[in-house]
Parts: C-alpha cells; sequence; structure tokens
C-alpha cells in the first residue's frame, strides 16, 4: 500500500511565518472568501499565491492567461508580476465560468489598483481562448478537472516557445494513486498527467506542494 507522505503542520507553519506576509488587500480577500464562498479552499491561499507571484515575477511576462478566477486571489499575484518596462504593457486574461463571481473579482481587482492591468472573462474556456489571439508567456490553470488537458491542447499553439504552463491540483488530494478511478475529476486530472509527462515538446516538473502543482516549460 502506497503512503503519501505528508509535512507536518508545524513545519507548514514554520515555512509561513518565514515567508513575506500576506499583503493586506490579499488577506482581506482571503478573509472575504473564507467567510462566503461554499468552497473556499479552492483559493490558492498565502503560500500558493505568494508561488505564484515570485515565478512571474522572474519570468516578467507580457501575456499571462488564467483559467478559473474564482475570486481573483491568483490573479492578483500573477499580476504582480507582468512586464510593465517602457516598451511592453503587460495584461492577465483571466477566465470564470460563474457570473456569480465577478462582482467580488471586481471590487478586488480595483482595490489592488489592477483593473487595467487584469481583463476578465464570464464564460467558458473552450469557447473564450479562441478568441483572444493572443501569445502567452505564462498560463495558469485551476478550473475543472475534465478538461485540463482539452485546455491544454487548445492553448498550446498559442504559448511562445520557451513560456510556461502551471495547473494547479495535480495530486487531486492524492486519488491520482487510484488509476481505476470512476471519477471523471480523479481521471482528468490522470490523462492530463500522463499526457504532459510523454509530450516531447515539453519538460516539466510535478511538484508535490499543496495539492500538487504541474509546472511545465514548452521547448523552444
Amino acid at each position: 500500500m502506497k503512503i503519501i507522505a505528508m509535512i507536518s503542520d508545524e513545519l507548514l507553519d514554520y515555512a509561513e511565518q518565514h515567508s513575506t506576509q500576506e499583503y493586506p488587500i490579499l488577506e482581506r480577500l482571503n478573509r472575504e472568501t473564507q467567510l462566503t464562498q461554499v468552497y473556499p479552499r479552492m483559493l490558492a491561499g498565502h503560500m500558493q499565491g505568494m508561488m505564484l507571484r515570485l515565478v512571474s515575477q522572474m519570468i516578467k511576462p507580457r501575456r499571462i492567461l488564467e483559467i478559473g478566477t474564482f475570486t481573483g486571489y491568483s490573479a492578483i499575484n500573477l499580476a504582480m508580476g507582468l512586464n510593465f518596462s517602457p516598451a511592453e504593457e503587460g495584461v492577465l486574461h483571466t477566465i470564470e465560468v460563474d457570473p456569480e463571481q465577478e462582482m467580488i473579482i471586481r471590487k478586488y481587482l480595483a482595490e489592488a489598483g489592477m483593473e487595467k492591468k487584469v481583463i476578465l472573462h464570464i464564460g467558458e474556456a473552450m469557447k473564450i481562448i479562441p478568441t483572444l489571439g493572443e501569445t502567452w508567456d505564462l498560463v495558469y490553470i485551476d478550473a475543472d478537472k475534465p478538461n485540463y488537458l482539452n485546455y491544454y491542447k487548445l492553448l498550446f499553439d498559442g504559448v511562445r516557445p520557451g513560456g510556461f504552463i502551471i495547473a494547479d491540483n495535480a495530486l487531486w488530494d492524492g486519488k491520482v494513486l487510484d488509476p481505476g478511478t470512476r471519477s471523471s475529476d480523479t481521471r482528468g486530472i490522470i490523462e492530463f498527467n500522463e499526457f504532459v509527462f510523454k509530450d516531447d515538446r515539453v519538460e516539466n516538473l510535478l511538484l508535490p506542494f499543496r495539492d500538487g502543482l504541474m509546472i511545465v516549460r514548452k521547448k523552444g
């Protein structure tokens, strides 16, 4: 029987205490999400949000695509790394299927001063992505799990050579260890992970951080 090794709560607390503190605007959004959402655990949270921000700041992307906005926490973190040199004006496109989230997303984008840096799309990502006509430096996928592979195939040609794709929930609470599962969510993650691993157009790292991050770099 395989057992997933877990980091103790004490070590997790230590790691968070020795990381840059959550920005006040993000702390408020985190708190409101916990109080108002049915599934608040869908929020990236402080540590993962910080990691996404640092990755974005390292890449300095001109164009970011996020699939699955939820309440906007990840979008704000990712947008903090956008390239705003004199020759560039970075933009993040984020897609959320649930129209009921629009109010809280726009509220916090405005409070964070991101309303001109982040373009919010409400609707189905599979229909919206082909209309955007952008070349992506960084893509973050955190949406419906059965469509992960469909999103990957749809957007791949639009990712620049050397660009990155990051997919959340790549370990899916350990359920990926059950290849016989009938769950469409789990099957979606397993099929996505297997496809990426075998895709010779990329190099990838499945990072066992939080619920698993699949980090993909397009060769070129």
